[in-house]
């Protein structure tokens, strides 16, 4: 019996050493190598401080302020720990009010045109730092108005913040909008 038991006791350390130890150490090495701002959580600092990270969303409430996606992530929504959509089906009714009622507040405040898909949507992560370019666009004169700042000008700096698809043709444009909301900070800081 110890014949056949030792083999597979030191399968199992020999594995569990490999699988469990050396294989992530390599891989996080070659990751903080190779890609070290994105192996660190791709973090943002303004004035040597975190104030947050490009992949994931955070709440804006101001009109000075590009609005973020909606998020069920957790109970007030933005919370990182707690990552999920909302998993109500299209026809749920707790989803369909929701989704109008956040439709009548978004067209009360940036106008009553079509509404943008992801203006009134969760993401599957209710993380998603993106929004589309046309809710960028509906934002804009709100953001342009609450800031004393032309039209051009907040154009100009979301053109500059708009992330193509990759390769030209993989994936949609969309603004990162904890990003684009620095830089109109940067460019104009909001009087508190």
């Amino acid at each position: 019996m110890i014949t056949h038991i030792r083999p597979a006791l030191v399968l199992l350390v020999f594995f569990t050493l490999v699988t469990g130890l050396l294989y992530p150490l390599a891989m996080t090495g070659i990751g903080q190598g190779l890609f070290p701002r994105q192996a660190g959580g791709s973090l943002i600092e303004q004035d040597r401080k975190v104030v947050g990270s490009s992949l994931i969303a955070q709440s804006f409430t101001q009109p000075q302020y590009f609005l973020p996606r909606p998020s069920a992530a957790g109970k007030d929504g933005y919370d990182a720990t707690s990552s999920s959509g909302s998993n109500l089906a299209p026809t749920a009714k707790a989803l369909v009010e929701r989704v109008a009622g956040d439709t009548e507040i978004y067209k009360g405040r940036d106008g009553s045109a079509a509404v943008p898909v992801d203006a009134v949507t969760t993401s599957g992560s209710g993380l998603d730092p993106h929004i589309s370019p046309a809710n960028v666009a509906r934002q804009l004169p709100r953001v342009a108005e609450a800031r004393g700042l032309t039209m051009a000008e907040v154009q100009s700096l979301v053109e500059a913040h708009t992330e193509r698809p990759w390769l030209g043709f993989l994936g949609q444009p969309g603004v990162n909008v904890l990003t684009l909301n620095m830089a109109l900070d940067k460019m104009k800081p909001v009087s508190k």
